[in-house]
């Protein structure tokens, strides 16, 4: 990269945006680029439904590292109606929050972050390149793309066909006006059940939908529920830290004799990284192929009245859960057929469920797929980049530097937030990006 310029970031979320306020604290210059044009809320805080809520409490969601309080405080003086510290508060007003952050770096230190349109097509050894053509230099790249679309009905081959007037796929639930298509009294089959399918829910109630909801995944288990007071986390064992994976559950199956779930939980939370940097790839594997999904489920949580609205669908009769796979999509005149195969002991059963409905939505979570990403996947392709072990996403040094295949760290590479999963794991929540901020900064400045 070249020497002595701006560090280039790719990505207006909350982790392109917060990194780049974090470097102009510390004197250093950036270029934050985003195709969308808006900048500081990416897609989790762009949200205009007041209804969608934060799924961590207040005091956890200072944008800032070394100030813990500084949501609630500036909630305290724009929104004092909503400034409970151990409240949940909408994520359009943290998108408010962040924006304002923003505002405030920029003024107080002019001239070292610059605001860029536009989508970056290509990597190179001075820089990045734009798709009109622009090519900016930079002493760094800083690859913070956050999540990508869900992909479980792009691989159903019918991705690209477009949504008929009165029914089809919803590939993408965030796109702006999608679910608005949604008729008052059509049912849905939604392939996912975990946030994003709450999300969805709140968003066609919102609407004055009145349909009734299928929601299909291999498990069917849904988010657990934050307690309506914070949780005190328990002191772990040494059993529940280190060694065999069977025995770290069983000694912490030992702890919920005495202790609630949420506190087991709350004392995970702050080490779960070190643990999955300490774990070897054996250990990874079974983690991500036996516990990732009650893992999910129990650690990232519904704020307690989202709970409750969840609930009260399900006992209505207006949401039924199914366990199952999906086999295929077919395309009808007024809408779609799912096929799915049941989870159940005998896996020689080939019997298919069925389902016709007017509306697919692919609820299914971030699609993350570093070879096949068109920004990563040519970095994976010349050596530039590799894939960590179990394929999870890119491998990276401990301070998000990127790794060639042949073990080398790229100097001017690195890659933050949700795209970082593979060599971090808890990646999503803002209090666990902090963190990432904090040392990819310290490794961009010292």
């Amino acid at each position: 990269m070249t020497e002595g310029s701006s560090v280039l970031i790719i990505g207006g979320g909350f982790s392109g945006t917060m990194l780049a306020v974090r470097l102009a604290e510390l004197g250093a210059s950036s270029s934050v680029i985003e195709k969308s044009g808006e900048f500081g809320t990416g897609l989790a805080y762009s949200t205009p439904f007041d209804g969608h809520l934060l799924n961590v409490r207040s005091n956890r969601m200072s944008a800032i590292e070394s100030r813990p309080s500084d949501f609630v405080d500036w909630l305290r003086v724009h929104r004092p109606d909503i400034a409970d510290p151990e409240d949940f508060a909408p994520r359009k007003v943290y998108g408010q929050y962040l924006r304002d952050r923003l505002a405030s770096a920029q003024a107080a230190r002019p001239g070292l972050i610059h605001l860029v349109t536009g989508t970056v097509t290509a990597i190179g050894t001075e820089g990045v390149i734009l798709d009109d053509a622009r090519t900016l230099a930079g002493r760094a790249v800083i690859i913070a793309t956050g999540n990508p679309s869900p992909g479980t009905t792009g691989s159903s081959g019918m991705k690209g066909e477009g949504e008929r007037d009165r029914g089809g796929i919803i590939h993408d639930p965030w796109q702006c006006g999608v679910l608005e298509r949604i008729g008052p009294t059509d049912d849905v089959l939604i392939i996912g059940t975990g946030l994003t399918m709450v999300d969805v829910l709140l968003s066609l109630n919102a609407q004055k939908w009145r349909g009734h909801a299928t929601a299909l995944s291999r498990r069917g288990l849904l988010p657990r529920e934050h307690g309506e007071c914070p949780d005190t986390p328990v002191d772990l064992p040494d059993a529940a830290l280190a060694g065999d994976i069977s025995k770290r559950l069983m000694a912490v199956r030992r702890l919920l004799d005495h202790h609630n779930w949420r506190e087991v939980m709350e004392a995970y939370r702050p080490i779960t990284a070190d643990l999955w940097a300490r774990a070897s790839m054996d250990q990874r594997a079974r983690m991500v192929r036996h516990l990732r999904p009650w893992w999910d489920v129990h650690r990232h949580r519904l704020a307690p009245r989202l709970a409750k609205t969840l609930d009260g669908w399900l006992a209505e009769g207006r949401l039924t859960l199914c366990r199952g796979r999906l086999v295929k999509l077919c395309r009808q005149d007024e809408g779609v057929a799912a096929f799915w195969k049941p989870r159940g002991p005998d896996k020689s059963d080939t019997t298919l469920n069925s389902l016709s409905v007017p509306w697919v939505i692919d609820c299914s979570g971030p699609a993350h797929s570093a070879a096949s990403d068109p920004l990563t996947g040519p970095l994976v392709a010349c050596g530039q980049a590799r894939l960590d072990p179990l394929g999870l996403g890119l491998d990276l040094e401990e301070d998000g530097r990127l790794l060639r295949v042949d073990g080398s760290s790229q100097p001017g590479v690195f890659v933050l937030g949700p795209p970082s999963r593979a060599a971090f794991w808890e990646t999503i929540a803002v209090p666990d990006i902090r963190k990432r901020i904090e040392a990819v900064a310290t490794a961009l400045t010292s």
